[in-house]
């Protein structure tokens, strides 16, 4: 499985020939380093409907006839007009394009803007995705909650997407926590140093998770890619 950091908590994933891509904010991320006609996925996770994490996922998705998977209740927030969805919820499994899905709990809003305001959008959410290469959590935005050890960690996490950002999210104290609790080998920062407000020292997390967790933590910058093959290890 290989995975590609787009910057905020946009990540491109290859796996077994399918291509997904997770909350694809690009436009007005300054920390993106593709355009939006860049990306062809196969497959389009949303966590929940804000727009530094929706971002362009309609027009992608309509471009490229990429399915949506989404909480049901985001997913009737949105014209999907002539979009392929799966719209599913928290602790339900699906198989997107031969990719098992599993959608998890995250302590987070969800709300959508539209021109008449914000509407509601459902209830915000991480996925796990089981592969043979290792299973991989995107956390979405978190707060740092108890069933990270109690219930995720049960799908033997290869590697953790979580964010670090603070304010909006859990920060790098919590995140480390997470690491503790969910077990994952490896652990990859998100969603911190897009805007001032969410600055965080990557370096200092790096090393609390590898000193203080069982995990290893890999740092990417935007447009790295790198590659969680635990079959082969």
């Amino acid at each position: 499985m290989k995975l590609t950091f787009e910057g905020h908590a946009c990540f491109s994933i290859e796996a077994s020939g399918v291509n997904l891509l997770v909350d694809p904010f690009i436009t007005g991320n300054p920390l993106a380093v593709k355009k939006v006609e860049d990306f062809r996925p196969d497959v389009i996770l949303l966590t929940h409907g804000h727009h530094d994490h929706l971002g362009d996922a309609l027009t992608i998705a309509r471009r490229c006839g990429a399915t949506i998977a989404a909480q049901v209740d985001l997913l009737n927030a949105l014209d999907t007009e002539g979009i392929d969805t799966v719209a599913f919820n928290l602790g339900g499994c699906t198989v997107v394009r031969g990719i098992h899905l599993i959608m998890v709990p995250a302590w987070h809003g969800s709300t959508v803007s539209t021109p008449e305001g914000p509407r509601y959008g459902g209830v915000a959410c991480g996925f796990v995705i089981e592969h043979e290469d290792g299973n991989l959590y995107h956390a979405g935005d978190t707060a740092l909650f108890g069933d990270m050890g109690m219930v995720i960690e049960r799908y033997q996490i290869g590697c953790a997407l979580l964010p670090i950002g603070d304010f909006y999210t859990m920060g790098p104290k919590d995140a480390v926590t997470a690491a503790k609790w969910l077990k994952a080998k490896y652990v990859i920062p998100m969603h911190y140093n897009t805007f001032p407000i969410i600055q965080q020292d990557v370096e200092a997390f790096r090393r609390e998770v590898d000193e203080k967790t069982d995990s290893s933590c890999v740092v990417l910058t935007p447009g790295e890619s790198w590659e969680l093959c635990l079959s082969k290890s």
